[in-house]
């Protein structure tokens, strides 16, 4: 390949690294590899049960209260408290401090796990426990300032201190008030709260596909990945676009994280897109509504899939199943209108003399797919969810030891480093997170709010649903998707479950739509890290963002109201579901872009506009399950949006003929 597309590795996160992180000296750098490696072992330690082969077993709190004490202090060393701390290479006293209690506060409670348990310290801890409850507390805010920001600090804080004052609160926002010295042993030692349900799918899900993805891309995945995207898809038209949807919807689903994935696959694809005739804003929005996507896709999606898992009780390999047809819908309606978009404007792709050959890449780079067809296997037919990410780590360490570039010391120690950084980070968003759960559980609110917004709706299931992706999506701009989705999860999943949902498809639902201010101004914040590179202006890259990935506003509805969509259905049924869905996504990418296969283009002008939007209405229908409250079967919306579509493409076939010339 040429230059231009070649000029940037695609592996590691040197950008976030440089953005976030303090570079710290060589020593501070082995005590963080020491303290990554020995989580790591822990972790194997404790789902392999090898406690009960040498007579030593663990209690679950006690692995957890570890995992606090081994990885939480990495937050104090790497990510600085202030802004100015940041090119300070070893660590300011303060932090050290920070460092060093919270590894001998973890450990401490690791030692008196046992006597909590039997105890029942949640609600009759003795008065030095109540104290350590205090200290966790506070440190758990700092952690998550440092990781998660400035606003998802402030709700932690406002809600994790609400149960004092729960009583004298307004309506439905009224719970049983707890003091401050009855909450600080609940957040500590309940299964409800700190060590609740994120955390617990931490230790026991999160961990492995966490040291999993970061493997993959140090091993030279990423590279891989993208080489086999320009190979088959590089000199089709608009081939650079189709190569970021490809590769980034890859990428994705292993890193868990949209910015990340921005900032690595999209310093190369955004430029190919650029040199194949894509404008600023178009390019940007291509390679963010990708990466967005990749969080949605199996096998691996993000960590927020994980806490899903948990909290629905079910294996995870359930929730990879069930977000298999949506996220094909969503990159089916991203791939089309590329595709027409390109069309429109006669793109095309680029070179074949410039991209690699096909045979080459596959023969480079082919234990990486081995090393994800293993890691499938393992979870669809053995149900080693738990233990799968770890075999395959270890698998794709040793092949690409054989077959592939040889990972020098240097290379293992960078992967270790990296692994501490993105556990740590997990830790205290999650830990976090916990503090919200544990405030709602103590305080009864959970139930309230659930039985409140019921009445607020009046009962109604489309006011719900539309309530829920108003507040998922306020949520999203404001907190990570894990710490948004939890929340719901506590709040609003039980209304609407209670009003008739299928659980997993409303769990699905608010994952969307927290999703969606990645690529929704004014937040966008994936189409803003893009626009940085192709050098368009950030809010015209999320409202052109907004344009690409617009299928996906209507995928949850979807699915929410045909659970059949999500794979939960008779197979004919799921067959027929999904015909007229793909129907529907053609028609509306179509009409979007203004482009249809086999049709041609819409034209310009208040008549064109007219005929695309007639169409969008078509597609809209034709994807649209139909639902028994609004009295509409889903052949009835089939056959609307059939004569409405054909109603349009024929308007639009007419003015064709009519207009002059």
């Amino acid at each position: 390949m040429s230059e231009p597309i070649m000029n940037t590795s695609a592996g590691g996160d040197a950008v976030t690294d440089t953005i976030r992180h303090r570079v710290l000296t060589p020593g501070w750098t082995v005590v963080i590899m020491a303290m990554t490696a020995a989580a790591v072992l822990l972790s194997i330690y404790q789902l392999f049960n090898i406690g009960s082969m040498v007579g030593w077993v663990i209690l679950d709190l006690s692995y957890l209260d570890l995992m606090v004490a081994l990885l939480l202090p990495i937050v104090f060393l790497v990510f600085p408290m202030r802004p100015s701390d940041k090119n300070r290479r070893t660590p300011p006293i303060y932090d050290l401090a920070l460092f060093a209690g919270t590894f001998v506060l973890g450990c401490y409670l690791a030692w008196i796990a046992v006597p909590a348990v039997e105890g029942g310290w949640e609600y009759f801890a003795p008065a030095s426990a109540r104290i350590l409850g205090f200290v966790l507390w506070a440190l758990m805010i700092e952690a998550v300032r440092r990781t998660g920001g400035l606003a998802l600090t402030i709700i932690v804080l406002i809600f994790s201190f609400y149960p004092p004052f729960a009583e004298s609160m307004p309506g439905p926002l009224q719970g049983a008030q707890q003091s401050l010295w009855e909450v600080s042993q609940y957040y500590l030692f309940s299964s409800e709260a700190i060590f609740g349900i994120p955390m617990r799918a931490f230790g026991k899900l999160v961990i492995g596909f966490v040291i999993f993805g970061v493997a993959l891309q140090h091993t030279g995945a990423g590279r891989f990945f993208i080489d086999l995207a320009f190979a088959l898809l590089g000199n089709v038209r608009g081939g650079g676009a189709k190569v970021a949807i490809f590769s980034s919807g890859l990428l994705g689903s292993m890193s868990g994280s949209v910015i990340t994935n921005v900032l690595t696959t999209g310093r190369l694809t955004i430029p190919a897109m650029r040199r194949t005739g894509f404008g600023k804003e178009t390019a940007a929005a291509v390679e963010a509504c990708a990466s967005t996507g990749g969080v949605l896709m199996p096998p691996v999606m993000g960590a927020t899939a994980f806490v899903m898992a948990s909290f629905l009780n079910v294996p995870y390999i359930e929730i990879a199943v069930a977000a298999v047809i949506p996220s094909l819908l969503y990159y089916l309606g991203l791939f089309l209108q590329i595709d027409a978009y390109a069309a429109r404007k006669s793109l095309k792709g680029l070179p074949r003399e410039e991209l690699p050959k096909l045979g080459a890449v596959f023969r480079r780079g082919w234990h990486y797919l081995f090393a994800l067809v293993l890691l499938v296997y393992l979870l669809l037919y053995m149900k080693q969810e738990a233990l799968a990410p770890y075999y395959a780590t270890a698998v794709l360490l040793i092949a690409n030891q054989i077959f592939g570039k040889r990972l020098g010391w240097s290379d293992l120690k960078h992967f270790l480093y990296e692994t501490g950084q993105v556990l740590a980070e997990l830790v205290a968003i999650l830990g976090a997170i916990g503090l919200i759960i544990g405030a709602l559980s103590v305080t009864g609110l959970v139930g309230s709010i659930a039985t409140d917004l019921v009445l607020l709706a009046g009962g109604n299931v489309y006011a719900l649903l539309l309530m829920g992706a108003a507040t998922s999506f306020i949520l999203g701009m404001g907190m990570t998707v894990t710490a948004a989705y939890v929340f719901l999860a506590i709040v609003l999943a039980p209304s609407l479950v209670t009003a008739g949902l299928d659980p997993m498809a409303v769990h699905m639902f608010i994952l969307y739509w927290g999703m969606l201010s990645y690529i929704t101004p004014p937040v966008a914040l994936g189409a803003f890290a893009a626009a940085t590179i192709s050098g368009a202006t950030p809010m015209q890259a999320g409202f052109s963002a907004m344009r690409l990935g617009s299928i996906i506003y209507f995928i949850p509805f979807f699915f929410v109201l045909e659970p059949a969509l999500i794979l939960n259905g008779a197979p004919m049924q799921i067959a027929v579901v999904l015909a007229s869905a793909l129907a529907g996504v053609l028609l509306i990418a179509s009409s979007t872009q203004g482009y249809l296969i086999g049709y041609g283009t819409f034209g310009d002008g208040a008549m064109a506009m007219a005929v695309r939007v007639i169409v969008f209405a078509g597609g809209v229908l034709f994807a649209f399950p139909g639902s028994e409250d609004m009295g509409i079967g889903h052949w009835d919306a089939v056959l609307a949006g059939a004569v409405i579509a054909a109603i349009g493409l024929g308007f639009g076939l007419l003015t064709r003929k009519l207009a002059p010339g």
